[in-house]
Order: structure tokens, then sequence, then C-alpha cells
């Protein structure tokens, strides 16, 4: 019976990774269609992806958007949950579940109000209202990490440190944050990689300067082919580092 538990976390990773497996083998396929027979190993995809300069550049808007607009929804994130943990407030549980709602929207949804309210401002669409898109998808998830490790502990020691006499953005910058970095770092990079992978709300409220996901699905228009397996295999790099780097940043012993 031992063996059972092995063969389902097999097939677990089997059934996870194989597509991803499938998508990076045929990235070096060197012929024209991402189909056995493999025909390869080939660097001519990567080659060609990397010298098509409409490719790196939605790949640059997508670092850009993704970091942008994290770093934003953090924040903001942490100065609603640090006023909300922090102070009583007449009807604070509804501000929380509103604050939290947009989890339970659908992207199309919060995109297409987005739009029309854009227009009826007259903002032209970019990278910046993309941007906007994104910290409003994201905000309610920031809040929701950091909100629930502003414990009792953290609040033991922001009373501490005013009993010794820091002022309010002493306590807020040298005890709060500095004791909830991890849980900063979690939303961070769980935003990053969510705004990186996402679409719908990048297609509506992009025009001209688009993120790589819109690139993608334009090039999905022609076929397939493995220049969609080498971008796909580099989203999937950008997306193993930021883990990486997540494991290093927020699961890393402290000495």
């Amino acid at each position: 019976m031992r063996v059972l538990p092995w063969i389902y976390l097999t097939a677990a990773f089997v059934f996870i990774y194989l597509p991803v497996g499938a998508l990076v083998l045929f990235s070096f396929q060197g012929g024209g269609l991402p189909v056995p027979p493999f025909d390869g190993p080939s660097l001519r995809w990567y080659a060609d992806i990397l010298g098509d300069e409409d490719l790196v550049a939605a790949l640059l808007h997508s670092l850009a958007v993704a970091g942008g607009s994290s770093a934003v929804a953090c924040t903001l994130g942490f100065l609603a949950a640090y006023g909300l943990a922090r102070h009583v407030m007449p009807g604070s549980a509804l501000v929380r579940g509103l604050l939290i709602a947009p989890l339970t929207v659908s992207y199309l949804i919060v995109g297409l109000g987005l739009l029309m309210v854009l227009q009826r401002l007259g903002l032209p669409l970019s990278l910046m209202t993309a941007g906007i898109g994104h910290v409003v998808i994201n905000l309610p998830l920031c809040f929701a990490i950091i909100y629930a490790s502003m414990g009792a502990q953290q609040q033991n020691a922001e009373r501490a440190a005013r009993d010794l006499g820091a002022r309010e953005w002493q306590v807020v910058t040298l005890v709060t944050v500095p004791m909830l970095m991890p849980a900063l770092l979690a939303a961070f990079f769980l935003s990053v990689t969510l705004s990186w992978d996402e679409f719908i709300i990048s297609f509506l409220l992009t025009r001209f300067d688009v993120t790589l996901p819109v690139e993608i699905w334009s090039l999905l228009r022609s076929g397939l082919s493995p220049r969609l397996n080498a971008i796909g295999s580099l989203v999937f790099l950008v997306s193993i580092v930021a883990v990486f780097l997540a494991e290093l940043l927020i699961f890393r012993k402290r000495p």
C-alpha cells in the first residue's frame, strides 16, 4: 500500500508537467511544425523570436506592467490591511468584504467595466490603463495575504516600539514592514505571476503597445508554430525564476 501514494504523486506530476515538457521540447524543433517526429535540437526559433522587435517589445511591456502594477497593488494592499487591522472603524467588516469582492468577479466583467469608465473619462488605452486594470485585480489578493499575516505578534511589537518613544512612521517602517516582509514578498511575486499571464484585461485596455499574452494571441491566429513554443518556454522560464526568487527571499532560513 505504500507504493500507492508514490504512484499518485507521479501521476499528478506527469499530468501537470507533461504539457509544459512537450512545449519546451518542441520549441527546439528544427522543422516548421511543433509535432512529432522531433527534428532537432535547434535554437532556430529562439533566435527568431529574440530577433523580432515586436515580440521583444511585448516582453518588456509585460515585465513593466507586471512589476509596476504589482508594486502599486502591494503598497495599497498593505495600507488598507494596516488601517483595517490596527484601527477600529464602523463598517470595517463591510469594507473588508468590498476589498475582497473583486476576487469573485470575472476578469471579463472587470475589464469591460474599466473600459467603459476609461472611455467616459477620455483616457486613451495604453500600457498605463492595462496597469490600472492589473492593480484592480491584484489589490484584493495582496490585501487578503497581508491582512491575514497581521497578527498579535506584530501588534505587540508595535506597542513596544511606541512605548520606547518611536513615532508612528518609525513603527510602520522599522517594525511593521520588516515583520511583514515575507507576506509582502509573497503578495508581490504572486501578483507579478498573475499579471504576467493575464490576457483579457490586457487585451481590452491596450491598443498599440501590447503585452506578451496579447502578442501571442495575435500570432495564434496564423496557426501553431515552434515559434510559439519558444515564446511559451521563455514565459515559463520567467515564471520559474520568479518562483525561485520567492523561495530565496521568503522561505530561506534566517541566520
